[in-house]
């Protein structure tokens, strides 16, 4: 959508510090992050896929976008690493712990995340993060 509100929620979206917690019930900024990262191979998961970090390690390794779908009210506790960006240096390598591993950070990783809940009510540490 070209509307003023539609283009300030992309530049935030795309320029902010933050990885991007979408509220999307009608699937507008999912076709939108999917339109936007093909050229990208975005990954797209969920957090009850089985793979789920899996997926996530290796488009952090590979600096890949990942799209992880209708999320609910709360978020993965193993996603907190990723969504501080609290990387680290391991010699002269940029690393960030996932689970219970450390993987090595490229730059060019993006996270999206987006939630079907129409009027969904995150709590303050979901809020705190995004």
């Amino acid at each position: 959508p070209t509307d003023s509100v539609s283009v300030n929620n992309g530049i935030l979206v795309t320029r902010g510090r933050r990885w991007p917690l979408m509220i999307d019930p009608q699937g507008q900024a999912n076709k939108w992050v999917r339109a936007m990262e093909q050229a990208n191979q975005v990954a797209i998961t969920k957090q009850s896929d089985p793979n789920f970090l899996r997926t996530m390690e290796n488009a952090i390794r590979l600096g890949q976008p990942v799209l992880c779908e209708d999320v609910g009210e709360t978020l993965d506790p193993s996603l907190e690493p990723i969504l501080m960006k609290q990387t680290f240096m391991q010699g002269n390598r940029l690393m960030l712990r996932v689970g219970d591993s450390d993987v090595d950070y490229d730059e060019n990783f993006k996270f999206y995340i987006t939630s079907k809940l129409p009027n969904p009510h995150f709590l303050p540490e979901v809020c705190i993060k995004v």
